[in-house]
């Protein structure tokens, strides 16, 4: 019915202000949000009459968000209205709208349209005439400076709470500002470009003060490979190799470069103090801030498009013209930490790297407002909490809380204590070998002892020396039927501990032993080689006698195998929620008619 070219026409009159004017354009918007319009078709006029709209300074505010929302769309959804609006409307202009908080997100959202859909030649542009293209530059940085001021200033840290939008707009942002930074994220080094190779050089004279170098060629190439194995990049001899992966490219070696000269005494500590560390546990500076410079693309998603509906904007980029760059620099003194706290080597530098990793996630988790308070947070996130946070993370998870789990793992309990009563079974059935406790110091006699295969019969005898395996049944001379079995002790309560000689026995031996007490008034004494044999025997032994097996390595066992199979059973329910109560039955048909006599 031509709505929209009515609409269109009013507009583009001029002669509507105020209220009307508002609801004429929310009209319009809300009539274009259906798609069945193309945007292509929407005048010049038009556009100029909206962006005439923004750059005026005294217009009401429901008529500026509504036009600032319309400009959004175009540019969106259009790419020769991109060409267009942009033509008529600037960032700079539009700065200016942010310190009005009415229409503060409505802006933001225009300007990040405008960075999204800017052409590549448009964003990089390359200038003939360099002055021009320097003071262009020098431009584009102060506006961006300017941005970012206004924006901490009067959004993020303004008198109003940030709502779900505008912390997406301010999402979208961040996103779009750190995928300026992919160019050089993207860009190999060229190992013969001398002036990407003097910033190499730069990297080798900070750390070492390379003034004084010997005139000889041979010879300042000898130390410079030494120096740069000391740098810790992995080609010692050319290290302009290690640059030549994307991700990161030369981004790393801009990182790098970064902190040599803006924290210079915090990059000449990290070198010297990792060149002058014993071999095995020296930190490689290069190789740490290339990986680094990796993982920080790949945790604020560099040259990925913003997701829609997330709002996961950091406050601290928003904080420093140089964010990037400063949150490297906070990220490598860490790594530096880690690695001296896990006291790692060469072989652990890709477990050093995920700590490292999941370090950085859980700080930005906690949204720091600045890059101080980021150091902050990571310096209560050291190895040793990290590992706790795991810890208890994994017994969270392990040990479900919702009804059908706990059901679930008191039905599998039972199972799993039967394959563990079976193992230790067997392995009694295996046999082991036992010291005698003498009272001289002369040479040392073992006893064997093992479980007959049908469970009736405890097989003993006295060794000439320690067996390497199995010994025969024919081999032990004495046994004790099972049925004979009274009790088992251990500890201080066996009668061999009590002895006047046994109390000279140290601790150890006190807690490796253990007697089976069985008719007439008998008992058989033992006294394990380790820990491990202890539990066995002494689980072995209770299970023979129908007792619960409570030793730490059923304790540990008995866990570590409800858990991997509670983690199987549950494995094709894995992101579905598991209900707190079973579903209600159905009620009871009226009749049975609909069932199938089969015989």
């Amino acid at each position: 019915m031509e709505g929209i070219g009515t609409l269109a026409r009013l507009v583009e009159s001029g002669t509507h202000f105020g209220e009307m004017l508002a609801f004429t354009l929310t009209a319009f918007l809300e009539l274009m949000d259906h798609g069945i319009v193309s945007w292509d078709l929407i005048s010049l006029s038009f556009i100029k009459q909206i962006a005439g709209y923004v750059n005026q300074p005294m217009v009401d505010v429901s008529i500026l968000q509504r036009s600032l929302a319309i400009l959004e769309s175009m540019v969106l959804n259009s790419h020769s209205l991109y060409h267009r609006v942009a033509q008529e409307i600037t960032v700079g202009q539009l700065i200016g709208h942010l310190s009005n908080q009415e229409i503060q997100t409505y802006a933001i959202a225009l300007i990040n349209a405008l960075f999204l859909k800017a052409p590549e030649d448009r964003r990089q542009e390359e200038y003939t005439n360099p002055l021009e293209q320097h003071l262009t530059e020098m431009a584009s940085s102060l506006a961006q400076k300017h941005l970012r001021s206004i924006i901490l200033n009067h959004v993020i840290r303004g008198n109003r709470p940030i709502k779900a939008e505008m912390a997406h707009q301010l999402y979208v942002l961040q996103v779009l500002t750190f995928n300026l930074l992919e160019e050089r994220m993207m860009t190999k080094m060229d190992p013969n470009d001398q002036a990407q190779r003097d910033i190499i050089f730069e990297l080798r004279r900070i750390a070492f003060d390379g003034e004084n170098d010997p005139t000889g060629t041979e010879k300042r190439k000898a130390m410079y490979t030494k120096d740069y194995k000391m740098l810790g990049f992995t080609n010692h001899v050319n290290p302009a190799m290690d640059f030549t992966q994307t991700p990161p490219g030369m981004l790393a070696l801009d990182n790098m470069l970064y902190l040599a000269k803006v924290h210079q005494d915090t990059y000449i500590r990290i070198v010297l103090e990792n060149s002058s560390r014993e071999d095995k546990h020296e930190c490689p500076f290069g190789r740490c801030a290339i990986e680094l410079t990796r993982m920080l693309c790949e945790i604020l998603q560099v040259g990925e498009l913003p997701n829609e509906g997330c709002n996961d904007y950091h406050p601290m980029f928003f904080t420093h013209d140089r964010a990037w760059e400063e949150f490297f620099c906070v990220c490598i003194q860490l790594l530096n930490k880690t690695w001296k706290e896990m006291r790692a080597t060469a072989e652990d530098f890709n477990k050093v790297m995920q700590v490292v990793r999941e370090q950085i996630t859980r700080a930005l988790a906690m949204k720091p407002s600045s890059i101080d308070q980021l150091k902050t947070k990571l310096r209560g996130l050291n190895y040793s909490e990290i590992l706790r946070l795991r810890q208890s993370e994994r017994m969270s998870q392990d040990d479900f809380q919702s009804p059908p789990i706990i059901e679930l793992r008191e039905r599998i309990q039972p199972e799993i204590l039967e394959l563990i009563k079976q193992q230790r079974l067997n392995r009694l059935c295996e046999g082991s070998c036992f010291r005698k406790l003498g009272n001289r110091r002369r040479q040392e006699k073992f006893w064997f002892c093992r479980l007959s295969l049908n469970h009736k019969v405890l097989h003993y005898g006295d060794l000439d020396e320690s067996p390497q395996g199995e010994v025969p049944f024919e081999l032990l001379s004495d046994k004790i039927p099972v049925s004979d079995i009274k009790s088992v002790v251990t500890g201080k309560d066996c009668p061999h501990m009590k002895e006047k000689s046994a109390l000279k026995q140290n601790k150890e031996v006190l807690e490796l032993a253990f007697s089976v007490l069985y008719d007439p008034d008998e008992t058989l004494n033992f006294v394990a080689p380790n820990k491990y044999e202890y539990c066995i025997w002494t689980d072995g032994l209770c299970a023979l006698l129908g007792r619960e097996m409570g030793s730490d390595l059923t304790r540990s066992d008995l866990d570590t195998l409800i858990s991997m199979e509670m983690k199987l059973r549950l494995l094709d329910l894995e992101n579905i929620t598991i209900p707190e109560a079973p579903p209600p039955v159905p009620k009871e048909p009226s009749s049975y008619n609909f069932t199938y006599n089969y015989s």
